[in-house]
């Protein structure tokens, strides 16, 4: 196994050990917002278990994907909402 596997967020490309899941990794890019509330209100994981689901975002072009609950694989391309809404 790998020392470290390489993902894409939001198109910037980092390296995280296996293991990792998408919400532990888009924290370690430093930006922990992971979608936007239909008002436009910021939103990050809060349960950790998948049950809140404030921490969906898009993998490999599939939207809504709860990142606390998927393990970060080689090559993924993750995208979050957390650019401002105009």
């Amino acid at each position: 196994m790998p020392d470290q596997i390489t993902i894409s967020i939001n198109a910037r490309s980092i390296s995280v050990a296996p293991g990792v899941t998408v919400a532990a990794a888009v924290a370690m890019a430093g930006n922990i917002i992971t979608r936007r509330s239909v008002g436009g209100a910021a939103r990050a994981p809060l349960c950790g278990m998948g049950i809140c689901q404030e921490c969906r975002v898009t993998i490999d072009g599939m939207p809504h994907q709860l990142s606390c609950q998927t393990l970060c694989a080689d090559g993924m391309h993750i995208v979050t909402a957390s650019e401002a809404v105009a």
